[in-house]
């Protein structure tokens, strides 16, 4: 018999890992034709896979839900005892808040009570090129979160913003802060902030108290002429004191779901000895250059940093799906998620 969520305070504590929508970026929506790893259609397609794989749940967009379609995602995931989370865009202006509320609400139908969102449209130092353009983001994201919080609270849905190559952690704190709500929070994500110069510890301990989700990976660097360039790899292959972040999550919030966000791509490259690089930050110095340079050269990657460049279209998918099942294996056994 199907139990919703809401009923089971206890039920997230004992989930397996679940799986980020974006660790499969190469089949959702896929237009390659591929038997063995054919593409996900939505979100139930996403489900069904990601139970088959032994995973505990899904962190899924929810863009162009009807309603109907909201109920068969909470049915199917009850029926798999999964759990599902939502990602979703934030009202830029009064224009946009029929949308968002519609959105929110399609995802209550589906049982979820948390969404992922994120305030920027790029990684700060390929979209934004002066302070003054990274301020402007800063107030829009404020009068954006701010339209969201009354529909948030109607709807009784907690919203969670990414550390997304696009804030620094003491940033984001300031602006949650200003928010100062009980419904909006933060989507922890393990790795992003090292493009930022920024210490993963120091993020983890200045971000979990916010945390309503994650965004699990690990991560490994290699030197470049323009910086280092940046990379998710298999956990336990990077940097990364899984064991100890996991800690602190559940430290802050029991119950919160631990969700892979494994990216199977080239690395990034993080242009951080250029002078452009620098535009947007303020009070950033070159001890955290130095230091970042440094953890590289301490904690040098066995070889190159893995890249899907010269696959061919069906060896990139198998890449993919070895990766995340390499992830849920390490999630079950070192970390017992």
């Amino acid at each position: 018999m199907a139990v919703s969520f809401p009923k089971m305070p206890d039920f997230f504590k004992e989930m397996a890992m679940g799986i980020v929508v974006h660790s499969y970026g190469l089949r959702w929506n896929s237009k390659i034709e591929s038997q063995r790893y054919p593409g996900f259609k939505d979100a139930l397609d996403l489900l069904e896979h990601c139970h088959a794989i032994g995973a505990g749940g899904v962190q899924v967009i929810v863009k162009d839900w009807t309603p109907e379609f909201a109920r068969r995602v909470r049915a199917r995931s009850e029926q798999l005892g999964m759990y599902v989370e939502g990602s979703i865009g934030v009202p830029g202006t009064q224009q946009d808040v029929a949308r968002f509320e519609q959105e929110v609400k399609n995802a209550k139908e589906a049982g979820i009570q948390v969404l992922r969102t994120v305030c920027s449209s790029g990684r700060r130092y390929e979209t934004y090129h002066s302070r003054d353009a990274f301020q402007q983001l800063q107030r829009n994201a404020l009068v954006a979160l701010r339209l969201a919080v009354p529909i948030l609270k109607q709807q009784k849905m907690k919203l969670a913003v990414e550390n997304h190559k696009d804030w620094r952690a003491p940033e984001l704190e300031l602006m949650l802060k200003q928010l100062n709500n009980e419904w909006v929070g933060v989507t922890l994500d393990f790795g992003n902030s090292i493009s930022l110069l920024e210490d993963p510890m120091e993020v983890i301990e200045t971000l979990s108290p916010y945390a309503f989700s994650t965004h699990v990976k690990d991560m490994a660097m290699e030197e470049y002429d323009d910086g280092f360039l940046l990379s998710e790899v298999p956990l336990g292959k990077g940097i990364l004191d899984l064991p100890k972040i996991i800690g602190l999550c559940r430290k802050h919030n029991p119950k919160i779901n631990f969700s892979l966000e494994m990216i199977t791509r080239d690395p990034l490259g993080i242009p951080c000895l250029k002078n452009e690089y620098w535009s947007t930050f303020e009070g950033v110095n070159g001890s955290e250059l130095a230091r970042t340079l440094r953890l590289i050269r301490q904690h040098k990657y066995n070889g190159h940093l893995p890249g899907i460049a010269t696959l061919s279209p069906e060896n990139k998918l198998a890449a993919e799906e070895q990766n995340i099942l390499e992830c849920l294996a390490y999630s079950k056994g070192a970390l017992q998620l």
